[in-house]
C-alpha cells in the first residue's frame, strides 16, 4: 500500500478488494456522466451502455471559471450551439422518462442567459421529437441590488487572492453568478422532475445531490461527485466514453464505459487531487469534503473501489460568487521573430518597442487617451509565454518567438489606433547589431492588427453568507410538450 504524503491516510491500493468483507447492502444508487461537459461531445454507443446499466440518474456539468470571465460577461458559452443540441438531443432522447437528468451551469457561465440559450434548444428537441417532459429550471445569476445590502451588512467576504471589492465594485459588475451546492437540485428533484437545468452549480453536487437524498454518506456522495464530473479525464488514458458510478453504504465503485478505457487508483486518485488550494480539502458552500483518509482499490480490470472520504458540514453556509466588469476593447497585433539578434536581447528590445508605442500615443493621442486609460499586454511564445518567471528552463534559448501584442483602451476606435501605431515599432526598431534597415517582427495577418472587440475581467473572488430566508436561486417548473 502507497501513502501520500502529508502524513495523509489516503492510499491507493493496487490489489482487489476483499469482497467478503463488504457489508451486505440491498441498495444502491446508481448513476452516469454522460461526458466532462455538455456541449464536448457524449459519445453515444459508450451512453447507451452505460444506460444498459439502468442507472437512478444521469448527470453532467456544462461550465466552467476556467473558460474565463469572457463569456459570463457577454452572456454566451464557449461551445457552439449545434454542439450544445447534439448533447441535449442525446440526454432527452436516450434517458427513459423517470429517470432525471440534471445539467449544471448551463452553457459555460451559467449566467440568466446561459440559462435561457440552453432551455430555448431543450425546447426546440422536445417539440421535434414529440416529447413530454417536465423541467426544472433553476437560476443563479444574483441581483447586483441584493449583493449590495449583504455587502453594507458584512455578508460579502473575500477569498485568498480576491480582487479590491467595494459597493461600487458590484454596481459596475456586468453580471453576478452565485455557485449553487446540492440544497437547490434536492428541491427540485422533490418535484418529480425529469430534468433539471441548473445555473452556475458545483460540478460535484450534481452528483451527489441524489444519492444524499437517498441515505448515502455526505462524503462519499461528494467524493464520487468529485471524480466523475470531468468525464473519463478519470480514466488511465482520456478517450470516448461515459462514466457509471454505484454507490453502497460504505463504498463506491467508479466504472468508465466505453473502448479501451480504464480507471486505476492512482487516475482515481490524482483526479481527487487537483483543481483545489488543499488537495484534500474541498470547500462547497454547505460544508467541507475530506479525502484525507481516502482509500482507492482496483475492483476489477477497469473499476475502482473508493472509501472513507467524509463530510465536514459547515457553521454557515456560503455561496460562492462570480462576477465580471467590463474592462474596455482590444486589438492585436501577432507575429513572429526569428532575427537570432533581437533573440538574444528579446528582453531589452521588447521593452523599447512598448516606450516607443507609448511615446508615440502620448504625442498624437494624447488629447483622447490618458496613459491610465490604456495599456500594453505582450506574450512571447517560445520566451517564457506560458510559465512566465516560473519558467524552470533556460539552457536553450528559442530560434524563433511568436509574438502576441495586445493593446487595450475604452472603446474599439482607440485600440485599434493603438494597434496601427504599434506596427512600425514592432516592424523596424533598430539594435545596435543592424546596419542600415532590417524588418525583425513578420505579421501573421494582412492588415497587421485584428480586433478582439470587448473584454471582461473577474471583479469577484468572495463568498456570500445568506440569510435564511434570503432568495439567492430562483426555481421554476415548466411542463413542455
Amino acid at each position: 500500500m502507497r501513502k501520500f504524503s502529508r502524513q495523509s491516510r489516503l492510499s491507493v491500493v493496487s490489489c482487489p478488494h476483499n469482497e467478503a468483507a463488504e457489508l451486505a447492502l440491498t441498495e444502491s444508487v446508481k448513476f452516469v456522466c454522460s461526458s466532462g461537459a455538455v456541449g464536448s461531445g457524449i459519445h453515444l454507443p459508450a451512453f447507451r451502455a452505460a444506460m444498459e446499466r439502468q442507472p437512478d440518474f444521469v448527470a453532467s456539468d456544462a461550465g466552467t471559471i476556467d473558460a474565463g470571465p469572457y463569456h459570463l460577461g457577454v452572456g454566451k458559452g464557449a461551445y457552439a450551439t449545434e454542439a450544445l443540441r447534439h448533447d441535449l438531443e442525446i440526454l432527452l432522447t436516450e434517458v427513459p422518462k423517470g429517470t432525471p437528468v440534471l445539467v449544471g451551469s448551463a452553457d459555460t457561465a451559467g449566467g440568466d442567459p446561459h440559462v435561457d440559450r440552453t432551455l430555448d434548444i431543450i425546447k426546440d428537441i422536445v417539440s421535434q421529437h414529440g416529447l413530454k417532459r417536465r423541467i426544472a429550471v433553476i437560476r443563479s445569476e444574483l441581483d447586483p441590488a441584493m449583493l449590495q445590502n449583504a455587502y453594507d451588512d458584512g455578508r460579502v467576504v473575500a477569498l485568498d487572492h480576491a480582487p479590491a471589492l467595494d459597493r461600487d465594485g458590484i454596481g459596475r459588475s456586468t453580471r453576478i453568478v452565485g455557485m449553487m451546492g446540492v440544497e437547490p437540485l434536492q428541491e427540485a428533484l422533490q418535484e418529480d422532475v425529469d430534468f433539471i437545468l441548473a445555473g452556475r452549480c458545483s460540478d460535484s453536487a450534481l452528483f451527489a445531490a441524489l444519492p444524499i437524498m437517498r441515505g448515502i454518506p455526505e462524503g462519499l456522495a461528494w467524493h464520487a461527485g468529485k471524480i466523475v464530473e470531468c468525464g473519463t479525464l478519470t480514466c488511465e488514458t482520456y478517450g470516448k466514453g461515459a462514466m457509471f458510478g454505484e454507490l453502497f453504504a460504505d463504498h463506491g465503485i467508479i466504472t468508465p464505459v466505453g473502448e479501451g478505457l480504464r480507471c486505476t487508483p492512482q487516475s482515481v486518485a490524482s483526479h481527487s487531487l487537483y483543481e483545489n488550494g488543499d488537495p484534500y480539502l474541498h470547500r462547497e458552500s454547505s460544508g467541507t469534503l475530506d479525502i484525507t483518509d481516502a482509500q482507492f482499490e482496483q475492483h476489477d480490470p477497469v473499476s475502482v473501489r473508493i472509501s472513507g472520504a467524509r463530510y465536514i458540514p459547515a457553521d454557515r453556509p456560503s455561496i460562492k460568487l462570480e462576477g465580471v466588469e467590463f474592462a474596455g476593447y482590444q486589438s492585436m497585433l501577432m507575429g513572429g521573430i526569428r532575427d537570432p539578434f533581437i533573440i538574444r536581447q528579446f528582453d531589452k528590445w521588447l521593452a523599447e518597442v512598448k516606450d516607443d508605442v507609448r511615446q508615440r500615443a502620448a504625442r498624437l493621442l494624447g488629447d483622447v487617451l490618458s496613459p491610465k486609460d490604456w495599456r500594453i499586454d505582450t506574450h512571447a511564445y517560445g520566451h517564457n509565454a506560458v510559465m512566465g518567471a516560473r519558467e524552470p528552463s533556460h539552457a536553450h534559448p528559442p530560434h524563433e518567438i511568436g509574438l502576441a501584442f495586445c493593446l487595450s483602451a475604452p472603446t474599439q476606435e482607440l485600440a485599434n489606433k493603438l494597434a496601427e501605431l504599434s506596427r512600425q515599432p514592432l516592424l523596424h526598431h533598430p539594435i545596435p547589431e543592424w546596419s542600415g534597415s532590417i524588418t525583425g517582427f513578420a505579421c501573421l495577418f494582412n492588415q497587421a492588427h485584428v480586433e478582439r472587440g470587448p473584454y471582461w475581467r473577474f471583479s469577484m473572488h468572495h463568498v456570500l453568507l445568506p440569510t435564511p430566508d434570503e432568495t439567492v436561486f430562483r426555481r421554476e417548473i415548466l411542463t413542455l410538450g
